[in-house]
């Protein structure tokens, strides 16, 4: 009797071993899947996923009461909201010994003193990527380096219903002021309304609102033109390579300026799994692990320790790791007060319905 409750104990156990889950609520093609089966082999668990392709459609859906996530990854002034709400738990570092690892010039930023909530993973820059053999054949290899490409109507002429642009409010508006010359961050109503008058002028030659599967659109030809995130960019160039498409894709920084996304990990107050999040947050510190990241999806890396097993050839291309010349050009958008959000979202309101 002893050995057969013996047993049952043993299956038991067995049993909810097996069942031990991760969730992590994640940016669409922000880990790679060699990535998650090591951590898997590592925890003995399963990690499930979960993608949004917005930190606004991030916020909504924790805003609405979503439960079960024990990590999600926003960009900074979406963990100052999440830390205003109270939806994110205080890093306990003392489980995070591979926090060391990161590099302090993406510490201490001004969403998260001290980093009591946040422990940067990457960052992006948001910028065009292009159809290199196409626009030159169009006569518009000159014009990537500027968002005149996207909100410039005698452009837009050329390459009409060959062009995305994400579906994000922060972000469109965002290269719409510094197309305009504003500051990113701008909450000026006036400058509100001049970006929205850009954006409406050219939304007539854009194909789509499109923040999932541009990366597709790019590499089978059908789009010429994306305004997107740069590791989903060089995402696009790489599959575009591998299927040996007749023509070459390539991605670039406007000099305007563009935005800079550091995307960071936070632990939800209510995760159920807190232990299994410090355990994935610590083994994606580590510098080897963290830089296949880079390696594989083409991120920017804010972890030191990464630096030495980053390929060489990365480090080169200017929109995964800015130049000093870029980087006074790069701005990373800030939280809304209440007041500034109701606004743009009048402002996108009319943008989406016009």
């Amino acid at each position: 009797m002893k050995k057969i409750l013996a047993l049952l104990a043993l299956a038991a156990s067995t049993q909810a071993f097996a069942a031990e889950e991760l969730h992590l609520y994640n940016w669409n093609n922000y880990l790679s899947e060699s990535a998650a089966k090591s951590f898997e082999a590592y925890c003995k668990c399963k990690l499930v996923q979960d993608y949004y392709g917005d930190n606004e459609e991030l916020l909504a859906k924790l805003a609405a009461g979503a439960k079960g996530y024990d990590i999600v990854v926003p960009t900074g002034f979406a963990v100052d909201a999440l830390i205003k709400q109270g939806k994110a738990q205080p890093l306990d570092k003392a489980q995070l010994p591979n926090f060391k690892n990161l590099n302090p010039g993406y510490l201490n930023s001004f969403f998260d003193k001290g980093n009591k909530y946040s422990a940067p993973y990457a960052f992006t820059t948001t910028l065009i990527g292009y159809n290199e053999t196409k626009l030159k054949q169009l006569g518009l290899s000159d014009k990537v380096n500027s968002w005149a490409l996207i909100f410039d109507p005698a452009l837009l002429a050329k390459i009409k219903g060959k062009v995305t642009v994400l579906d994000s409010q922060r972000e469109l508006v965002s290269a719409a002021l510094m197309y305009l010359g504003k500051p990113a961050n701008s909450t000026n109503p006036a400058d509100w309304k001049a970006a929205r008058d850009v954006i409406l002028k050219a939304k007539p030659y854009w194909a789509a609102f499109n923040n999932q599967s541009y990366i597709k659109e790019l590499t089978v030809g059908n789009i010429y033109v994306a305004f997107g995130y740069s590791n989903d960019m060089f995402q696009a160039q790489q599959d575009a390579k591998k299927a040996k498409r007749a023509f070459a894709l390539n991605f670039s920084l406007q000099k305007e300026g563009n935005t800079l996304s550091l995307d960071n990990f936070v632990v939800l107050k209510d995760a159920p799994r807190k232990d299994l999040a410090y355990k994935f947050i610590n083994f994606m510190l580590d510098g080897k692990n963290a830089a296949g990241l880079t390696n594989e999806m083409g991120n920017g890396n804010p972890n030191a320790a990464a630096g030495k097993f980053v390929k060489t050839e990365l480090t080169k291309i200017p929109a995964i790791f800015p130049t000093t010349t870029d980087l006074p050009r790069l701005q990373q958008l800030h939280d809304l007060n209440t007041k500034d959000r109701r606004e743009l979202n009048k402002v996108w309101s009319e943008i989406k319905l016009k």
